[in-house]
């Protein structure tokens, strides 16, 4: 091989060499590019799957804060007006779209000990078939499976940053309360959540359009929700 090589003009063997990285150079090229199509793809679907179930709890949430006040008497509005402290703040925070993923996922979090607590208080003052104990269960395991694409969709778009994970143990609970106080801290509660969902949403839909993006026959295209 050497000795053909040696034979050869020397610029047939340059532009034999040159088409060598060339090729080399644009496999490579290929190869990143299918790399981030995939991840850009897993990216948009895990902020489409989190958008869609945000709008879902929305909904959800508006329908059981309701549903509480209906249980609650004649003066359940008074009850939401009440402060109780501990409970996670609605707004997001952070000045980087990491910082503030990781915001919202730590608080959806902190939400799950507040709503056992609300659902174990009003099971002791409502009728076991009361529809607001079915509410808070539905809502809460939503919750829940919004955990999930939220986490994907933060390790799509920031794969080399550790994974988020909930602060076991990090939630603080109120003392032991009397009736009143049960009925203020469980709708201060519910109309919390509500507002942290209405944050979440219109923060999915700031970052759509920004961070993921899709590839067609060499164009690009922002991700539609």
């Amino acid at each position: 091989m050497n000795g053909h090589v040696k034979n050869m003009p020397f610029q047939l063997f340059l532009e034999a060499t040159t088409t060598f990285i060339s090729l080399s150079l644009l496999m490579a090229v290929d190869s990143t590019k299918t790399v981030a199509v995939r991840r850009n793809q897993a990216c948009g679907n895990a902020l489409q799957q989190t958008l869609k179930i945000t709008k879902l709890l929305q909904k959800e949430s508006i329908d059981l804060t309701n549903i509480y006040k209906a249980s609650q008497g004649e003066i359940s509005e008074l009850f939401c007006t009440g402060v109780v402290n501990d409970i996670p703040d609605p707004n997001i925070i952070g000045l980087e779209t990491s910082e503030r993923l990781q915001d919202a996922y730590m608080k959806l979090q902190a939400f799950f000990p507040h709503f056992a607590r609300v659902y174990e208080q009003q099971t002791d003052l409502q009728p076991p078939s009361s529809p607001l104990l079915s509410a808070l269960t539905r809502v809460s395991i939503r919750s829940r499976d919004l955990a999930f694409p939220m986490r994907s969709f933060y390790q799509n778009l920031f794969p080399n940053l550790p994974p988020l994970e909930p602060e076991v143990g990090s939630t603080e609970l109120p003392p032991p309360q009397n009736v009143f106080q049960q009925k203020v801290y469980g709708c201060v509660v519910l109309k919390t959540y509500k507002e942290f969902l209405s944050n979440v949403s219109r923060e999915l839909r700031t970052m759509k359009g920004k961070v993921c993006v899709r590839y067609t026959r060499g164009k690009t295209y922002i991700y539609d929700i």
